[in-house]
C-alpha cells in the first residue's frame, strides 16, 4: 500500500508545475472610482524616440466585414440609422462629438479620436510591443472608450497631448473624458508620467460621482 502511495507522489513530482500569479485574475468587478483607478495607473518617464505613427496600423477591418475600424466606429456612434453605400462607405447619418458638444450630419467632418493617442500610447509602453499588439491597439472596438468620433477641429487640437497639456473645451465633457482616459490606459497597460497623474488626480478631485470600467485588452 505505502509502495502505491510512494509510487503517485513520485510521479507527481515529475510533472510540471504552474503557477498562475492571483494578481493576474483581479480584474475589476464593478465600477471603481475615478480617484481609485487613478491610483493604479503605474508611473514611469515617457520617451518618444523611434516613434513613427505606421507603427500603429490602423483602420483595418479586422473582423473581414467588409468594413474598417472607421466606419465600424461611425456606425456604432450614429444616433440614427446611418446611410452606408456599398464598400461600407458610410456617407450621412447623425454623430454628437462630445469634446465641444457638437452634432455632426456629415462624417467628413468627423475624426475617429484615439482616446490615447497613438504617440502617447507609444510614450507610455507601446515602444515595447510587437506589430500586432499595436494593431490591436490602434483598432479596437471591444472597448466603447478606446475610439471616438469627434469633430475634426477637437481631435487636431488634441493632437498627441495628454491631460496635463489638452482639455475638452466643453467643460461638462471633461470628468467623462478623464474616465475614459483613465479606462484606456489601465485597459492596455499604460503608463503615465507624474505631470499627467497630477492632472488626472486633480481632475478626480472635481469629477466625484465619475466612475471607471475597464478589461484588461488580450
Amino acid at each position: 500500500m505505502f509502495s502505491k502511495i510512494a509510487a503517485v507522489a513520485a510521479a507527481l513530482l515529475t510533472l510540471p508545475l504552474t503557477i498562475t500569479p492571483a494578481s493576474a485574475h483581479q480584474l475589476p468587478s464593478g465600477p471603481l472610482p475615478i480617484a481609485a483607478a487613478v491610483d493604479l495607473l503605474p508611473t514611469a518617464a515617457e520617451s518618444r524616440d523611434g516613434y513613427q505613427r505606421t507603427s500603429f496600423k490602423h483602420w483595418v477591418d479586422a473582423d473581414h466585414d467588409g468594413c474598417s475600424t472607421r466606419a465600424e466606429v461611425l456606425i456604432a456612434e450614429s444616433r440614427v440609422q446611418p446611410t452606408i453605400e456599398p464598400g461600407c462607405k458610410v456617407t450621412a447619418g447623425q454623430w454628437f462629438s462630445f469634446y465641444d458638444g457638437v452634432t455632426v450630419t456629415a462624417p467628413g467632418g468627423l475624426d475617429i479620436d484615439h482616446m490615447v493617442p497613438l504617440a502617447e500610447a507609444w510614450d507610455s509602453g507601446a515602444h515595447a510591443w510587437t506589430p500586432e499588439r499595436r494593431e490591436a491597439y490602434a483598432n479596437d472596438l471591444d472597448a466603447e472608450s478606446s475610439l471616438v468620433a469627434v469633430t475634426a477641429r477637437t481631435n487636431r487640437s488634441k493632437a498627441d497631448q495628454d491631460p496635463a497639456e489638452w482639455l475638452p473645451p466643453l467643460l461638462d465633457a471633461r470628468c467623462t473624458y478623464a474616465a475614459d482616459w483613465v479606462a484606456t490606459k489601465l485597459r492596455w497597460k499604460l503608463s503615465v508620467d507624474d505631470r499627467e497623474r497630477a492632472a488626472l488626480a486633480e481632475l478626480a478631485e472635481g469629477c466625484g460621482q465619475e466612475s471607471v470600467t475597464y478589461e484588461a485588452a488580450p
